[in-house]
């Protein structure tokens, strides 16, 4: 018996390696993908093409996005153009949002609704509702009366809910029947629906009981009534809560599937493991880029104009601390008249500082996302950073204090240069416990910018700490 090759993550991964080099190492492809006038001494490859075209056909919808998302606009056009409708659909969903607009530019609303129908009516919902076209009034009057009011029903809830995320495909049964009755059920229903690890009990009126494991059905004798094996008591969630909430308890608990109940207990959705991975990889990279100020919505390979608007805002603030900076050292500018070493050493106290502060900050970010901090352990974790601060100030600001000593042969400047440093560190420490906990209060996310702002107060802070004990010390 002839055994069918598997298709491995190895070659998925070849493949779409195979795909970028091609059209990253010869313009020319992409152009006769596109139909356009090549230039005079270029050669069309068509057996590249071809084999793009091969590829294409073969790798999964969620390898293709990965290979959108690497490639710049032209070539992203040229590979868009080679998928097939019936695979767009699956395309979009896997992309990050951050392409849509490039991959949606020269498609009409009626395409769209086509290549988005053979999906998942949760996953209809999504791309209909957060595509950069209003596609949600053309979208309801394709469908049936019944899921026009799912539709209607997702709506109210916010972007990051659980609500929003839900599938609507669930199974149910009752808590009267046997086992064998549900194993006979589910196989007459052909197939279930994906991250299907339970089945949940419920009224005729879809209150829920409880839930059924797959394992639980299987290994029980069959004559068994659900109700005398399910589990009473299952973890729930409502359509409103956070969906990182959700994401927290689907790691705690490790779930694979949970239901989604409104406020009279009534089964509406689930929530799926495959949707939490998702929330938890799109957090990890918004909080990744606004830690460093950068936009959620930035493309990597977007226009020059785009990343420009994109990012101007957070470095205007930055060209406003930097001018902070510059007129703290410009106060002092007699002092470091009379002595030059202090305009050799000023970076490194601040350096040293903004370290210190970036690490406290990713750590306090972090926590708090976690659910760490409550009110009864803020000053222990405030003391903590401030002890290691205070450790980390004495041992390596000595250390520059001795190395300043032997460079310039002066005891007192040394001993500037580690009080300075000992003092920024603490500053430093301060400031990246206080300026998250600050963002919280004032209704912001922590992650957004912190590093530039903990960047500018180190700054800041260490010229006119190390300027100002030179002035007291030295001069």
């Amino acid at each position: 018996m002839s055994v069918t090759p598997k298709y491995s993550t190895k070659q998925r991964a070849q493949d779409r390696a195979r795909i970028l080099q091609i059209l990253l190492t010869n313009k020319a492809v992409a152009t006769g993908i596109l139909d356009k006038i090549p230039q005079p001494d270029a050669h069309t490859p068509e057996q590249d093409i071809a084999e793009i075209v091969t590829l294409v056909a073969r790798l999964p919808a969620a390898d293709l996005a990965d290979v959108l998302e690497a490639l710049p606009t032209e070539e992203r056009h040229a590979l868009w153009s080679l998928v097939k409708e019936e695979k767009r659909g699956k395309v979009l969903i896997e992309a990050s949002e951050t392409v849509w607009d490039d991959l949606i530019e020269d498609m009409s609303d009626k395409a769209l609704l086509n290549i988005i129908r053979p999906l998942d009516i949760d996953d209809q919902i999504y791309l209909a509702q957060y595509l950069p076209r209003d596609l949600m009034g053309r979208l309801l009057a394709t469908l049936p009366q019944e899921q026009r009011t799912r539709v209607r029903q997702v709506l109210h809830y916010e972007k990051h809910s659980v609500g929003a995320i839900m599938d609507f495909e669930v199974i149910t049964v009752r808590a009267d029947v046997t086992l064998a009755v549900v194993q006979r059920f589910l196989r007459l229903r052909g197939k279930v629906p994906q991250n299907t690890d339970k089945v949940f009990v419920t009224t005729r009126d879809k209150t829920l009981l409880g839930e059924l494991g797959l394992t639980t059905i299987l290994l029980h004798a069959p004559q068994t009534l659900v109700i005398n094996v399910m589990d009473d008591n299952p973890t729930c969630f409502a359509p409103e809560d956070n969906d990182e909430v959700a994401a927290r308890t689907f790691e705690r608990d490790d779930l694979v599937s949970a239901a989604v109940i409104d406020s009279s207990g009534k089964l509406i959705g689930r929530l799926t493991i495959d949707e939490i991975v998702d929330v938890v990889y799109e957090e990890t990279d918004n909080d990744l880029r606004r830690m460093g100020g950068l936009s959620a919505e930035e493309d990597v390979f977007a226009p020059v104009s785009k990343a420009v608007k994109a990012r101007w805002a957070w470095l205007a603030l930055n060209l406003c601390t930097a001018f902070v900076a510059s007129r703290v050292i410009g106060l002092f500018e007699h002092t470091i008249s009379q002595l030059v070493a202090l305009a050799s050493l000023m970076p490194i106290v601040a350096g040293i500082g903004g370290n210190t502060g970036n690490q406290t900050i990713t750590m306090i970010v972090r926590a708090l996302a976690l659910q760490h901090i409550q009110p009864g352990n803020f000053s222990f974790l405030v003391l903590r950073e401030l002890g290691v601060a205070l450790i980390n100030g004495i041992i390596w600001g000595g250390v520059m204090g001795g190395v300043t000593w032997l460079l310039y042969d002066d005891l007192a400047l040394g001993g500037v240069m580690t009080l300075a440093m000992i003092l920024n560190l603490l500053v430093a420490s301060l400031m990246g416990v206080l300026i998250p906990i600050f963002m919280i209060r004032m209704g912001k996310d922590p992650a957004v910018g912190s590093s530039v702002m903990i960047t500018a107060i180190t700054d800041t802070g260490g010229f006119f700490i190390f300027l100002g004990l030179a002035t007291i010390f030295l001069l």
